[in-house]
């Protein structure tokens, strides 16, 4: 690919009325929510790969008078389970932050009309087939018992008729509302609410918080109160989770000089699932990695691929008979200090006209069962269903 053109130019301004981001969402524009803090974008400036994504930002010139994180030139965008699609440079970003300040950022020369990620037609709508799943996790299971793996994550899609054309912004605006604890995101046609910080930084402060262990919820309380306590009690849930911890403590290890994590995972209740999670918090060395750059370092955790990392991923490239695309990859922003959010592209929709295809998965790992297996996907689909739905 040739270089991206330099030359661009970056104004920053705050908004004096308060502001909802998701107005500003252009046709294939990317959203972000989390918690109080927001932003949508239109237009696109440059298309970058990802690895020259600190170069380029390095080289827009402009003002930015807050200078907080998320303010000025950014590179949004979903990389994918691959890790190889493009990012974009918006055109114009409308933020706002947790304590409900906005601002605008314009960066040109751009084409203001330019989608960030053109609609794409869905393929033939898959057929959920039970039997299919369970024979692949019964393979899944002979090569862990035979040692070839120790856990690996299987995937199953589900395309959803939908009774009239649904927008990205009105589902956007229902997943941010139904789920608030969630990174609520959009690019383009692909939209979601995952649970699952991959990395965050701030300055040299950097945190990812993984999730392994799941739980249907939604039941009575009681009910709830019950499988919860099971789980965390689980030594297969605790051995998977501890197989995802590990592997993002190893990789943060070697990029900082301060490494925490929690001792005991704590529970994540959300509508449908409850998770087990441990938060790892470090300092980075310097010259300091980019949000974007821990992110890529770290995908694929064993949360969404496996371990050992090759086998799993061979694994599934067997096992699974579609192309993740989006999903299960890193999602999120990285503003020109290096600073962003990227989370894990879980609990989503892509959207084609009157049709919607959902992923879900389930980490398989000794002692496994196809059907809590396929009945943990059913209730991470539950969520987005809700969404569709209204």
């Amino acid at each position: 690919m040739s270089p991206v053109r330099t030359g661009l130019c970056s104004r920053t301004q705050v908004l004096d009325a308060a502001v909802d981001p998701l107005t500003a969402l252009g046709p294939g524009g990317f959203a972000w929510f989390a918690g109080g803090f927001g932003l949508a974008t239109a237009g696109v400036a440059a298309r970058v790969e990802a690895g020259e994504a600190e170069r380029v930002l390095a080289e827009i010139a402009g003002d930015d008078p807050l200078g907080l994180p998320g303010t000025g030139p950014l590179v949004v965008g979903a990389l994918g389970f691959d890790g190889d699609r493009r990012l974009i440079v918006p055109a114009r970003i409308v933020g706002r932050t947790e304590e409900g300040l906005g601002w605008i950022t314009e960066i040109g020369p751009a084409d203001d009309g330019a989608e960030g990620w053109p609609a794409a037609g869905l393929p033939t709508p898959a057929r959920s087939d039970r039997g299919a799943w369970t024979a692949a996790v019964a393979e899944a299971l002979a090569r862990i018992g035979d040692g070839r793996l120790a856990k690996v994550v299987l995937a199953r899609e589900v395309t959803v008729d939908l009774d009239r054309p649904l927008d990205v912004a009105t589902l956007v605006d229902r997943l941010r509302h139904q789920q608030p604890s969630c990174f609520t995101y959009a690019a383009g046609a692909y939209v979601g609410a995952s649970p699952e910080l991959l990395a965050r930084r701030r300055g040299r402060q950097v945190v990812s918080r993984p999730m392994a262990g799941t739980v249907s919820q939604g039941g009575s309380p009681g009910e709830d109160h019950r499988l919860v306590t099971a789980m965390a009690a689980s030594a297969k849930e605790q051995a998977e989770h501890r197989l995802v911890v590990e592997c993002v403590r190893a990789t943060l290890a070697g990029l900082c000089e301060d490494l925490e994590a929690r001792r005991q995972p704590e529970v994540v209740r959300l509508s449908t699932v409850a998770h087990l999670a441990t938060t790892v918090a470090g300092r980075l060395r310097r010259p300091s990695a980019s949000a974007l750059q821990v992110a890529a370092l770290l995908h694929p955790t064993p949360a969404v691929a496996g371990v050992p990392e090759r086998a799993a991923l061979a694994a599934i490239a067997e096992l699974e008979d579609f192309d993740r695309g989006l999903y299960a990859g890193p999602v999120g922003w990285v503003d020109a200090r290096g600073d962003g959010d990227w989370a894990v592209a879980l609990r989503s929709a892509t959207l084609d006209g009157t049709r919607a295809r959902l992923v879900a998965g389930a980490g398989i790992v000794a002692g496994s069962d196809p059907d809590a297996e396929w009945d943990e996907t059913e209730a991470k689909l539950a969520a987005v269903r809700t969404a569709l739905a209204g």
